[in-house]
């Protein structure tokens, strides 16, 4: 069994079961403190594979995407929250896989198709790590490619006001307002089974996304 494979195998019943759990603890409370508004929650699949791409400015992003649908969400983290066994275990429960920041991970990459293959919705933060300001930062190419070469659509989310909650570097979360934006979803070029992803296309559907992410943020912002 691959390590895929086995990754997959062990996203069974118990940690969708965790994953619900915590889901909705983490729901109520970041709803709660942040005075949160989602528009556009309709563009959200019901069914199916999709990459949810948000902009990213704070930490408190990542609960604030799984408050957006009701269905479980996986997350890529960067390799050293696994470094300690209870961490790890609580963090994959959760339906969070490990990266290796700083590196073309391949194995982050077929962990992130094999997910979308088997109809999971992947979170993937196109400008990477957390930025700051009100310009949506150059994106990686991430995004579109998984979306690509799984064919599924990406659904772009505008969020602000989270920096305020928890900026970069802050060790406390402060009660903020946040406004979520979330549009509809960008469906990419049907692909061509055992085909190659056109360099040309990841470069196209990244430059929509960050069209698309640039409007939304300043929806959400009021500007």
């Amino acid at each position: 069994m691959t390590k895929v494979e086995t990754f997959l195998a062990g996203q069974g019943r118990a940690s969708r079961a965790g994953y619900f759990v915590a889901r909705t603890f983490v729901s109520v409370a970041t709803r709660a403190w942040t005075r949160m508004s989602i528009a556009g929650r309709e563009h959200v699949p019901t069914s199916g594979a999709f990459v949810l791409a948000p902009v990213h400015r704070s930490n408190m992003d990542t609960p604030i995407s799984s408050c957006l649908t009701r269905r479980r969400l996986r997350f890529m983290g960067k390799d050293s929250l696994w470094k300690r066994r209870p961490a790890a275990w609580i963090l994959s429960s959760l339906g969070g896989f490990p990266v290796a920041r700083g590196t073309a991970d391949r194995e982050a990459l077929q962990r992130c198709i094999a997910v979308l293959e088997a109809g999971e919705p992947l979170v993937l933060f196109p400008e990477g790590e957390r930025k700051s300001g009100d310009v949506v930062q150059p994106l990686f190419d991430g995004a579109a490619y998984v979306a690509l070469k799984a064919g599924v659509p990406i659904v772009p989310v505008g969020i602000a006001g989270s920096e305020a909650v928890m900026p970069k570097g802050a060790r406390f979360i402060h009660p903020a307002k946040v406004r979520v934006v979330i549009g509809p979803p960008i469906r990419p070029p049907v692909p061509v089974a055992g085909a190659r992803v056109p360099r040309a296309a990841v470069r196209d559907l990244t430059a929509e996304l960050h069209e698309t992410l640039q409007r939304l943020y300043d929806e959400a912002a009021g500007r």
